[in-house]
């Protein structure tokens, strides 16, 4: 199992670890059903209502770059098929005049990051298909470098190629969207950026094939909010920038 390119056994375990130390971290800044929901201005969306006080202005992140998960995000589980209304959200977020995410005025502004299509060679068509479908929009998609484990551990290579590319200043001008709780709001942890949950995967139906871990993320995430009272921590320094 050690050997399989689509094993992720460290993740697991920092997963695991996360929710004994610190839980918090487990949760998402913003829950949506499916990714046709992400708002378009990301921001406000991310942190709790200012108070009603005149006097008082809370500041709203300014995110620039967006992550994306592929399986049961983008795709169902182990496919390169984009559902059509997926497409038209993304077609939307690279055409739209008001997207801060427009393939012209920020052309290296979104970004597939997928524990499949680029973190190890087998998947490398994968890659291809994806790419193919998604060149008329500029979306590429991430290939993990040699020696780095994938989600939620390359954080720091995501971070790194927004950087090189002059979308960010800081790591906090990132959202990770995904539908798994332990690589890709952890990983958005990790990352200091802020994080997405798509709770129903790729359909607003939900997904009746998931895995026994994926139910038993939505039941910890339901516990820790609903029973603990824990809320996403906001990155360190965010409001500083």
């Amino acid at each position: 199992m050690a050997g399989s390119p689509n094993s992720n056994i460290r993740g697991f375990n920092h997963a695991v670890q996360t929710l004994l130390k610190q839980p918090a971290q487990f949760l998402p800044h913003l829950t949506i059903p499916t990714f046709t929901y992400l708002p378009e201005d990301l921001g406000p969306h991310l942190i709790a209502k200012p108070p009603t006080t005149s006097s008082t202005e809370k500041k709203i992140p300014k995110i620039r770059a967006l992550v994306l998960d592929k399986d049961n995000t983008l795709c169902t589980a182990k496919t390169t098929t984009f559902p059509p209304q997926i497409l038209k959200k993304l077609q939307e977020l690279r055409t739209s005049p008001t997207s801060p995410f427009h393939q012209t005025h920020n052309p290296d502004s979104i970004l597939i990051v997928s524990n499949r299509a680029g973190s190890h060679p087998n998947y490398d068509n994968e890659v291809r298909e994806l790419e193919a479908q998604l060149a008329h929009l500029r979306i590429p998609v991430f290939r993990v470098p040699a020696g780095t484990d994938k989600k939620p551990f390359c954080g720091d290579e995501v971070v790194r190629w927004f950087r090189e590319r002059e979308v960010i200043q800081s790591p906090s001008e990132i959202a990770v969207v995904g539908d798994r709780l332990g690589t890709d709001i952890i990983m958005a942890g990790l990352m200091g950026s802020w994080s997405v949950w798509c709770k129903e995967g790729v359909f607003e139906a939900g997904n009746p094939q998931r895995s026994i871990l994926e139910k038993m993320e939505v039941w910890i995430e339901k516990y820790l909010r609903e029973s603990r009272g824990l809320k996403a921590p906001a990155p360190k320094g965010w409001d500083e920038n």
